[in-house]
Formats: structure tokens, sequence, C-alpha cells
């Protein structure tokens, strides 16, 4: 590996996290290349999937809309629900330790670029029931063309 592949990482070169509802490849984080300040990945959702409500304590996220259309669910501070229909382009703000769900509600999947700052949220989803780690693969440079 040479020194500065860290710095550039496509999906299929990390390990990625696989759920029922789709998958998270991280390309930035402390173990990954380093990151001290925030961490990042790709989340890919199938037609009709998506994530449940759930929250990050202590973190803020930010949600791009790389590819696909979806509803966004986000809480106010009061707990009340509020979801709109996003798609690509759309940039979502999730503040600290409100709940939050997406789901893909399209006929292609979802692309979606994460960021978690600080970074810690993405270890917690090792914990999930549906969590399995998908391996690399790193015979094709790790590009996802």
């Amino acid at each position: 590996m040479a020194k500065m592949d860290k710095h550039f990482v496509y999906p299929a070169g990390v390990d990625n996290f696989g759920f029922d509802w789709g998958r998270l490849a991280l390309t930035c984080a402390p173990e990954v290349n380093g990151a001290t300040q925030f961490s990042a990945g790709v989340v890919f959702v199938p037609p009709g999937q998506g994530h449940s409500r759930h929250n990050h304590p202590g973190a803020e996220e930010i949600i791009f809309i790389i590819r696909g259309t979806g509803e966004q669910m986000i809480e106010d501070a009061d707990g009340t629900p509020e979801t709109r229909e996003i798609g690509a382009g759309c940039t979502v703000f999730i503040p600290d330790g409100r709940f939050h769900a997406t789901r893909n509600i399209g006929t292609e999947p979802m692309e979606i670029f994460v960021v978690y700052s600080p970074t810690g949220p993405e270890k917690l989803l090792r914990d999930a029931p549906d969590f399995r780690l998908i391996p690399s693969d790193e015979d094709d440079g790790g590009r996802d063309d």
C-alpha cells in the first residue's frame, strides 16, 4: 500500500457494514485513515428499505443525497417528527441527539454520503442485531464502478 492510499478511499476498498436495510462503507474514520474530528462514509439503501428511528447522542450528522429518492424524518426539539421527501443534491442536518430515520421510497437504490462529528456513532452500528461485516474488494483497486 502506498503511503498516501489512506487519503484516497473508495467504498469498495474498505470493509462495509451490512444490515438488513442496506450497507455503510466507512471511508473516513480514525481506524481507516486517522481522522480525529469527524467520520464519514457512503450509505447504500435498496428500494423500499431504510433504517429505523435512532439518534446519536453527542454527535451531529450531515446526510447528503447523491442518488435516489427517499423520505427523511427528523424530530424537532420537542420530539415531534417531521418527514420530507428528499432527493439527489439535498443536504440534511441532524442536530446532536435528534431522532431521525431515512427510507428509500424510489425504484432505484439510494446512495447517501454521511458525516458524523465527532467520530464515534459509527462504532455503535456494530452492536445492531442485523450487523454483518462485508469484506473489502481490494482486487479492483477499491473502486465502485
